[in-house]
């Protein structure tokens, strides 16, 4: 009888299958949750599905879903409706973040209190933060109306959910009081890391406080910024909760993204097939604004 040799995975040359085999429960997991809905998602967009029923039989192949989407301007609306709030709140976020974070860096009386709170509006539930502000946005007895008024800005108590201009900077408002902490973290984090050694032989150079931030601050943070922004981008793209109970996309599509058009499509209108082209699409979207500022932050570093 021929014995079996015992598989000795503590030897260097076959610890690799130790890992895989750590590993193998997460990416089963991860391929579950993440990766067989996506593939769903991919195989829908290619039918005529009026309402998803699992067992169903599958409905022919047709590229009607991505063809109806080329030529609707209400997909051509909401796309730019998100690039503008994509680039309006990442570019607030990003400057009143990296800001805070610079001013909770220093010494000062109160410091631990400051960061808490700066840090308070990242741990609001979306929905609370929304109600909070549907409160300030009231156009009878809003705060920032009345504010507007006080200071002359206004003459009069403005409809923050019923102009459609007003509409989308009320969203915009929303999304950079919630998102700028996350921003604020992650740099005051890149600044704990940046060695002291750094300033003090600048400022025995001369250099100034501006130099200084120019040619060490900045340069160290680029890492941490970029990866941070990332997010930011795909937080903006994905976020469904702050329009939906803030404008529900209204009004006249002002404030309609494409994760509300996906959800209109889907669960308003039944048209499962078309939104989940539209969320194909939106994911491509992001892979590839991902991509493209990684590979800018790669060439930065360089």
């Amino acid at each position: 009888m021929r014995l079996v040799p015992k598989l000795d995975l503590a030897r260097p040359s076959r610890r690799y299958i130790l890992g895989y085999l750590l590993l193998a429960p997460a990416l089963i997991m991860v391929a579950a949750i993440i990766i067989y809905p996506l593939l769903i998602s991919l195989d829908l967009s290619f039918q005529n599905v009026k309402l998803a029923r699992i067992g169903a039989a599958r409905k022919p192949f047709t590229l009607g879903n991505y063809e109806k989407l080329i030529f609707s301007p209400d997909f051509w609306m909401a796309c730019w409706v998100t690039l503008k709030l994509v680039l309006v709140v990442a570019s607030a976020c990003l400057v009143i973040g990296l800001g805070s974070a610079l001013l909770v860096n220093n010494r000062f009386k109160g410091r631990t209190m400051a960061r808490l709170l700066m840090a308070l509006p990242w741990a609001v539930p979306e929905v609370i933060a929304v109600v909070i502000f549907a409160w300030i946005f009231d156009s009878s007895f809003g705060f920032l109306s009345w504010l507007f008024i006080q200071i002359g800005l206004a003459d009069e108590m403005i409809t923050w959910v019923s102009d459609p201009s007003a509409a989308f900077w009320a969203v915009a408002l929303t999304m950079i009081w919630k998102g700028f902490p996350f921003v604020s973290i992650m740099t005051l984090a890149g600044l704990q890391s940046i060695p002291e050694d750094y300033y003090a032989a600048a400022k025995v150079d001369g250099a100034s406080v501006f130099q200084r931030f120019r040619w060490i601050t900045l340069p160290s943070l680029v890492p941490v910024l970029g990866v941070t922004l990332v997010l930011v981008v795909l937080w903006v793209f994905r976020d469904f909760s702050i329009i939906k109970v803030l404008t529900d996309g209204g009004p006249l599509k002002a404030t309609t993204t494409l994760s509300i058009m996906t959800y209109d499509q889907a669960f308003g209108f039944f048209k499962f097939g078309y939104a989940s082209a539209i969320g194909v699409v939106t994911l491509v979207i992001c892979i590839v604004a991902s991509l493209l500022m990684l590979r800018r932050e790669d060439k930065s570093l360089m």
